[in-house]
């Protein structure tokens, strides 16, 4: 099926009871067992089903095949929110005295994760100078455990070139992890040009509106855990926290997926609850429809913004000159989602009266919305970065991100023109 037709009908079919079209809502905790040896196969995992929530449930399961399917992954676990999807992702690689190694364009968020987060955990998060492929090879050593990045980079607006760092990381025997939030699947996957783990804040393009948290993991299933190990042994060993199972014998390509909820979602908890899978999968219906809005509109406040004269820049892969253009072109169909990012020649100072300023954009700090949203990441979701990190992470003090949404052009346009006027 094409994508548009997935995120309809993929994972689900007619429910067999009620026989609902729509996937339905199970707002339950707990499933009966049919007899002792049921539940027993059930939790030495000789046996697909339902056991508690916090696990699984049919409701999730629909959004987690859907996902799967429209990143061609073999399959997903949803999480409570794409921090947690993050989290977990990485944890399930690496251990005390490893590294993960990273491209320096990252979501606050994320850096707090990897640069202290893990720190209290033993586990090095390694930034590079760049997100190219020889300043991330240059960090990996025998204790690396994963490389990461993340698609479209939140708030730099970078497009990573992950093909080459799948190359770079498959060289040296890791996975590469792609955040594909700000992409979405319906502008790019990245299993098809080499990632092994994809995760998503479901919280944005792919909700879509602004109303649900949620964050998802998709396997790809590719990746040999049992080629290396030594270096992965929790996918090879018996695992000590799960009645002894060895994830590669009893759960074969899709090995990582399966330890995610039987260690961590399992034993920490961070789990989406069956209304909130509904709501995003309510909105995942209309993702590629919404994406083409979103991409046309900011390309055409891109085109506006770079006319105009109290402008100092304008970072778009749509135009030619962009040093993403051609990376744009090969990996997200030529844009940059709804992500866009300017610099006012007035700096910090006009920046701020501009982001005042404005009357129907939304000063959030979400973004993906349907509502057009506007924030100043050097004081609010980067504000623990120093003068140096913020450089490094491409964002300037002036900087201002533009998260368009899909409303009429010609109003978001108006919105800021006149906001513009107030400098």
């Amino acid at each position: 099926m094409k994508d548009q037709t997935i995120q309809v009908h993929g994972g689900y079919t007619t429910e067999p009871t009620s026989h609902a079209v729509v996937p339905p809502i199970y707002q339950t905790v707990a499933y009966e067992f049919d007899n002792a040896q049921y539940a027993a196969d059930l939790f030495n995992l000789v046996k697909p089903g339902n056991i508690y929530t916090r696990l699984m449930n049919p409701t999730a399961d629909v959004l987690e095949k859907r996902m799967a399917l429209l990143e061609g992954g073999k399959a997903a676990v949803a999480v409570a929110s794409g921090q947690s999807a993050i989290e977990y992702a990485l944890l399930n690689l690496a251990k005390n005295g490893n590294n993960i190694v990273s491209v320096p364009q990252l979501y606050g968020g994320t850096l707090t994760l990897l640069t202290s987060v893990f720190a209290d955990l033993g586990i090095e998060g390694r930034l590079a100078k760049s997100d190219s492929p020889a300043d991330i090879e240059a960090l990996i050593d025998e204790n690396t455990r994963a490389v990461y990045c993340e698609t479209i980079g939140n708030p730099a607006a970078n497009i990573v070139d992950i093909s080459a760092l799948a190359e770079v990381a498959h060289r040296h025997g890791v996975p590469l992890v792609v955040d594909n939030t700000v992409a979405s699947p319906a502008l790019c996957k990245p299993i098809s040009f080499g990632a092994d783990i994809v995760v998503h804040s479901l919280t944005k393009f792919c909700g879509g509106h602004g109303n649900t948290m949620g964050g998802i993991i998709v396997d790809s299933g590719r990746f040999d855990w049992k080629k290396y190990g030594s270096k992965f042994s929790q996918f090879t060993a018996p695992e000590k926290s799960y009645h002894g199972v060895v994830y590669c014998d009893s759960f074969g390509d899709v090995a990582y997926a399966a330890r995610i909820r039987t260690v961590f979602l399992r034993n920490t908890g961070a789990i989406l609850p069956p209304q909130s899978c509904f709501m995003i999968l309510v909105g995942l219906e209309t993702l590629s429809l919404r994406m083409k809005q979103h991409v046309s509109n900011t390309i055409a406040i891109a085109e506006f913004l770079k006319k105009h004269p109290k402008v100092a820049w304008v970072n778009s892969a749509h135009f030619p000159d962009s040093k993403y253009h051609e990376l744009a072109v090969k990996y997200t169909k030529g844009s940059q989602s709804g992500l866009l990012t300017f610099g006012l020649k007035g700096g910090k100072e006009d920046g701020a009266k501009f982001y005042d300023s404005l009357r129907l954009f939304k000063r959030v700090v979400n973004i993906g919305d349907s509502r057009s949203c506007v924030t100043h990441p050097a004081s609010t979701t980067h504000r623990q970065l120093n003068s140096e990190q913020l450089k490094n992470a491409g964002i300037g003090e002036e900087l201002i991100r533009l998260t368009i949404g899909i409303e009429d052009p010609e109003d978001l346009i108006a919105d800021i023109d006149q906001a513009l006027a107030q400098i």
